[in-house]
């Protein structure tokens, strides 16, 4: 029977419960990552991969403000399994209005879970914007434009993705405001494969304090209060 490759996201404000949620799948020969609230799962999952999300139905109920904005977010990126425990039973607990959800935590760790791309958390909401760029890569200037831009990276259009190499670093220079950017190529859409213009995905490896105000001023936002994060 397959299992998740990845963790599982424990979730609950209460020890006993979290930790009863956690000996569960243990026992199942799954590993599991206990945390106290939804902004402690969230931290977690910008920073490594986890395979869905095992949470307590009634600190669901409970969160407020920015805990249930971040619960919101986390339950429509991962597959989540919403419980409720009573004595040494797991209860499956749909939500009025919610999306579908497994009948039982078996189908949810050997079907549901396994079959959910890993992937993390992104940390910085996109924004949709046309920059025109110019891209050195392997000394040369290859010409292309922005579909979107992040805090954390952006997408450039190019025709001919498939010359890029995931990993590999690249620099960005944007002639509208005259400044370059390093960063590195994390995935690449070659072109005619799906409905998406074709490109590359980069990632920023850093920001100097000449390129954060352009980045402020592109997408209006400051860095501190950009999360990718869903209105409820």
């Amino acid at each position: 029977m397959p299992s998740p490759p990845y963790p599982i996201l424990v979730i609950s404000y209460v020890d006993e419960t979290r930790a009863a949620l956690t000996d569960v799948l243990n026992k199942a020969g799954v590993a599991a990552a206990p945390c106290v609230s939804f902004c402690e799962a969230e931290n977690l999952a910008l920073n490594g991969f986890y395979s869905g999300i095992l949470v307590d139905l009634p600190s669901i109920i409970k969160s407020k403000g920015e805990e249930k904005i971040v619960a919101y977010t986390l339950a429509n990126f991962f597959p989540i399994l919403r419980v409720r425990t009573m004595g040494g039973m797991i209860i499956p607990m749909a939500m009025p209005g919610s999306a579908k959800q497994d009948k039982n935590l078996d189908d949810f760790l050997s079907k549901t879970c396994p079959a959910f791309e890993p992937r993390k958390l992104r940390q910085f909401r996109r924004h949709p914007v046309c920059l025109s760029t110019l891209v050195n890569y392997k000394n040369c200037e290859i010409r292309g434009f922005t579909l979107n831009i992040s805090w954390g990276g952006m997408f450039i259009v190019d025709l001919h993705a498939e010359q890029f190499r995931v990993g590999a670093p690249v620099s960005i220079l944007i002639p509208e405001f005259g400044c370059t950017i390093f960063a590195e190529v994390c995935r690449i859409k070659p072109w005619g494969i799906e409905r998406h213009p074709s490109g590359i995905g980069l990632l920023f490896s850093h920001l100097d304090k000449t390129v954060e105000p352009v980045i402020s001023s592109i997408t209006r936002t400051s860095k501190e209060f950009d999360r990718d994060r869903l209105a409820v």
